[in-house]
């Protein structure tokens, strides 16, 4: 997205040198006004005498048949046409309504992830920020409108609520109360709040007496709520128990469990290891078995989890080299794709959200080298692998719970998965079943972005690498 920014910058630029353009003409056609204004105030005051001078009425003549031609001209000169052909070619640049649905529903999840109140987000204090911005009551709106689109009506209350309050505190926008509460009432309805819904629609009329869906709610929602009296009345006689409502709200959740325990995750609330269990993790030097690029500098390697075994190479890629991998990746990165498990296309995914592209070994050395690096740590063949993938994630960027193999109904592969901050793993067996324990995720960002990088290397050509065993799942 930094080339929007810099595409926006040009556009500023550009409006700037037609604002100064507009001004210039402006001032001529004041100085014009000026002298004639000087000029015919004088003349009007003795009109015959003032014609008497021939030079006067040949200058009459003159300004009347050419200076106000000249003059009309001018006032009809168009000092847009170099703004406006610039913006029309960086037009092809602009995001579209989809991307602008797509930056709002980032926010959404980072404000489900995270557990942020709208006003935390609204106000711009998200952690380790350097350029700390706020949104208006106006993008406030703009949130709540693109949730109630969804029949998202737990976010649309949230954001437009956040919307009124920014307007009750006196924000000049183009959006009106009236419009924010129309959204917030109904969507307060649709939870099943219907005093809360009465109580806001009122409010409204107070603003719009005349506004004809209110009138019509107000009416319908005085009905339910008398309709649920009495039936509270009837229950109550029957129990002799008094009945209190309480509705409570809450985000609409049609995912497995497994979604809030990734969430959980990515807050850092997960399971901790006991002392015990920790007492079992160590660090050490990776010699590879001894491979000659380890001999001199071993890899640091350290045990971060001990079920599933999880296992982080240290320094396994270099500053340099990870900036060498972003500088070949950035012109070529694009949307990237998952493949479906029944047709096996690619497309794209609401739960993957990045940009990738992929290297190879033979356009720079770093690629080359990164390669053999993992050849020698993982012990396999590379040279039947995939080409290197590099994935930025933006803000809000994310890519769901996941196995990285290949299921049995399309082409298996034995995949392995490395970041630039390099965590190999076998994610299936040797006998090449998917190992179910190396489901992993990549959170969403909530500030700045994300590089990572991985190598998918297929079961074939590691029959001499990594050969099977007795049982069937060695």
């Amino acid at each position: 997205m930094t080339d929007l920014l810099y595409t926006e910058k040009d556009l500023v630029t550009s409006l700037k040198d037609y604002i100064k353009a507009e001004e210039t003409k402006l001032t001529q056609i004041k100085q014009w006004a000026a002298k004639l204004d000087e000029l015919t105030e004088m003349a009007t005051e003795d009109p015959e005498g003032f014609l008497g001078h021939p030079v006067n009425a040949f200058k009459l003549v003159k300004r009347l048949n050419t200076e106000w031609q000249e003059l009309e001209n001018l006032v009809l000169k168009d000092m847009s046409d170099g703004f406006i052909s610039n913006l029309t070619i960086q037009r092809q640049h602009f995001p579209d309504d989809q991307d602008q649905t797509g930056a709002a529903k980032a926010l959404i999840r980072l404000q489900d992830t995270y557990k942020l109140d709208a006003d935390t987000i609204s106000q711009g204090n998200l952690p380790g920020v350097k350029h700390k911005t706020s949104l208006s009551a106006e993008d406030c709106f703009e949130l709540g409108k693109i949730t109630y689109s969804d029949a998202d009506y737990y976010h649309t209350e949230l954001w437009m609520e956040q919307s009124l309050r920014q307007l009750d505190t006196g924000e000049i926008s183009t959006i009106d109360k009236i419009t924010v509460l129309d959204y917030l009432s109904y969507s307060v309805y649709q939870q099943g709040d219907v005093d809360k819904a009465l109580e806001l629609t009122k409010r409204l009329l107070k603003l719009d007496p005349e506004h004809q869906r209110a009138n019509g709610n107000l009416k319908y929602f005085e009905y339910i709520i008398a309709q649920q009296n009495r039936d509270n009345e009837g229950l109550m006689q029957s129990t002799n128990k008094s009945i209190t409502t309480n509705v409570k709200k809450e985000r609409i959740n049609n995912v497995a469990p497994e979604r809030e325990k990734y969430e959980m995750l990515c807050r850092g609330e997960g399971i901790k290891l006991t002392p015990k269990r920790q007492k079992k993790l160590f660090c050490r030097y990776f010699d590879g078995n001894k491979n000659p690029q380890f001999i001199l500098r071993p890899m640091k390697q350290e045990d971060e989890w001990d079920q599933p075994r999880i296992v982080r190479f240290l320094d396994a890629i270099s500053d340099k080299e990870i900036e060498r991998v972003k500088e070949i990746a950035k012109p070529r990165l694009r949307r990237a794709t998952i493949s479906n498990p029944i047709t096996g296309v690619l497309e794209t995914a609401h739960y993957r959200i990045s940009k990738s592209a992929w290297l190879s070994a033979y356009e720079d050395p770093v690629i080359s080298r990164i390669n053999q690096r993992i050849e020698a740590l993982t012990g396999l063949d590379v040279s039947t692998a995939e080409e290197l993938q590099v994935a930025n994630y933006g803000v809000g960027g994310q890519y769901e719970p996941h196995h990285d193999f290949a299921r049995a109904s399309s082409h298996k592969k034995l995949q392995l998965f490395h970041s630039l901050y390099f965590y190999p793993n076998f994610f299936t067996f040797i006998c090449g079943e998917g190992d179910y324990s190396t489901r992993h995720a990549a959170c969403p960002v909530l500030v700045g972005n994300k590089w990572v990088s991985n190598k998918w290397i297929h079961e074939r050509g590691q029959e001499f690498r990594r050969r099977c065993g007795l049982s069937e799942m060695d």
